[in-house]
Formats: C-alpha cells, sequence, structure tokens
C-alpha cells in the first residue's frame, strides 16, 4: 500500500479546473495527500485563475498545455476535467504533450479509455466517475483503467480519489457506465425524492423550512443507520413496518404507484444514455 510520504514528489496537472476539478484539490489539500506547490492547473478565464491562484496557492495557466508543461517526466498525473463536449478538442491540443511515463485521469462523462489513450497517444488511462457529493469529501467514485496502469499506480489513484470520499475499482469499464447511472446520476433521483417529500410536507400544513428540515435529516440518518446496520434494505423495511401501519400503507401506495419499476426503468435509461454518450466520443 502505498503512503501519503510517497505522494510528496507527486506533481499533478488539473485540465478544466472547473467544480469537480477544485473538489479535487480542496480535497487533496485539505487531507494533506499534497502540498500546493505540486499542482497547476488550466482555465480560460483569469478570474477564475486568479480565484484558485489565491484560494489555494497552487499554479494556474490560461492555455492547456502550459499546464502539462509544468509536470516531469516520470511521477505526474494529468487529469482530464473539462465538459464532454469539449473533450476531443481538449485532447487535440494535447497530442503529443503526454510522455509515456505519466498518468492519465480522467472525469470526463462519456469519455472512453479508447477514445483518449488514441488521441493522446497513451497507454496509461484511468477513467473515473465522482458523484456531486464528492465537492463535500462525501461521494462516490468508481473507476477503472487501462492494462498498462501498473499497481504502484493504481494505489496512487486510489489514494488520490479518497479526497472526494469513498471509491471503488470496477474491472470493466461497461461497470463505469453502469455506475454512471446508478451512483453518478443517483443524487437526482434522491434530490427529487426529497422534494417530492418536502412538497408533501408542506402539503400537510409544515412550513417549507421545517419540511426541508424533517426530509433531510430522516434521509441522512436513515442513510447512516443503513451503514452501521449492514442489514438488508429489505430487512429495514420491516423494521418500521407494522401490520396495518401508516409505514403499511405508504408502503401499499408506492407499490400502487409502481415506484419500485419508475426507478428501475430510469436508472436502466440512464445507463443506455451513457453508453450511447461514449458511442458518439
Amino acid at each position: 500500500m502505498i503512503s501519503n510520504e510517497s505522494l510528496k514528489n507527486i506533481k499533478l496537472a488539473f485540465i478544466g479546473c472547473g467544480v469537480m476539478a477544485e473538489s479535487i484539490v480542496a480535497g487533496l489539500l485539505r487531507k494533506q495527500l499534497v502540498e500546493p506547490y505540486q499542482i497547476s492547473a488550466s482555465h480560460p478565464r483569469s478570474e477564475r485563475r486568479a480565484e484558485l491562484k489565491e484560494k489555494y496557492q497552487i499554479k494556474t495557466f490560461e492555455y492547456n498545455a502550459e499546464a502539462v508543461k509544468f509536470l516531469p517526466d516520470e511521477n505526474s498525473i494529468i487529469f482530464l476535467c473539462v465538459k464532454p463536449q469539449r473533450i476531443k478538442v481538449v485532447l487535440a491540443e494535447l497530442k503529443g504533450m503526454v510522455l509515456p511515463a505519466q498518468l492519465v485521469v480522467s472525469i470526463v462523462a462519456g469519455a472512453t479509455i479508447e477514445t483518449i489513450s488514441e488521441l493522446l497517444e497513451t497507454e496509461l488511462v484511468v477513467r473515473t466517475m465522482p458523484n456531486t457529493p464528492s465537492q463535500i469529501g462525501a461521494g462516490m467514485t468508481a473507476w477503472t483503467c487501462s492494462e498498462k496502469v501498473v499497481s504502484e499506480q493504481k494505489e496512487q489513484v486510489k489514494m488520490l480519489l479518497t479526497a472526494l470520499g469513498k471509491e471503488i475499482y470496477v474491472e470493466t469499464e461497461n461497470q463505469i457506465d453502469m455506475a454512471t447511472a446508478l451512483s453518478a446520476t443517483g443524487p437526482t433521483y434522491i434530490f427529487m425524492m426529497m422534494e417530492a417529500m418536502t412538497d408533501a410536507g408542506v402539503h400537510l400544513g409544515f412550513s417549507r423550512e421545517v419540511s426541508k428540515e424533517l426530509v433531510q435529516q430522516t434521509m441522512l440518518g436513515s442513510t447512516l443507520f443503513a451503514i452501521e446496520s449492514s442489514k438488508h434494505a429489505a430487512e429495514l423495511r420491516n423494521m418500521v413496518t407494522s401490520p396495518g401501519g401508516t409505514s403499511a400503507e405508504a408502503i401499499y401506495q408506492m407499490e400502487k404507484g409502481g415506484l419500485r419499476t419508475v426507478l428501475s426503468k430510469a436508472i436502466y435509461a440512464a445507463y443506455n444514455r451513457a453508453v450511447e454518450l461514449g458511442r458518439k466520443r
């Protein structure tokens, strides 16, 4: 297992330092996995570069190529953090600049390992799929990599991704598309459920603020309880469902409305869309 000490000499370049890239930078510095002098970042807007430099004391560049030039030949990682519609343009800009020993880590939705590898002419590619709670260090990131990525580099990636929360290595790239539908898109389902429950509370007569607090804490507590208990969700549901009680009545209405089926179809549709996006790039 690689240690924090072994990350002291690593250099990182964040290509496109938007919200998610900043989350990684902030997490790495907060956990003291790296120091500011080890990080470079690119962004086209001068105001954004000044903000990042002042906030994190990292090196910032206007052009993507400049951030990559900051890296040494070895023990360096290039994070691709641009928007999906910009990825091919950015890869074209960086073509011929990535050295054989440099690792490329992508957080770009739909950008396949094959596409990145071909356009950058490199065999060392990692594809990750974080989610929005990563912005507060409570995220879930699925990741996989090309065959040429060695065990030490995998351990480096594993440690660096802890800056976003939890990470899980998956064996195939198809599972990244599956994670896109389940965990990366997952907050959408949760937020929609929160919105619906909060609106229901308002309909019952609570103020919106009180209803929101009741719902948020209930969701948080239920999740923490599920993690702590290690029980199957069905067991937990049965624990709070008394015969003829309020939970039984609520479950009847949700099953009648097809809640499980709708969620399942939504997740499968998100998966198909993720696969489709990958084919287009």
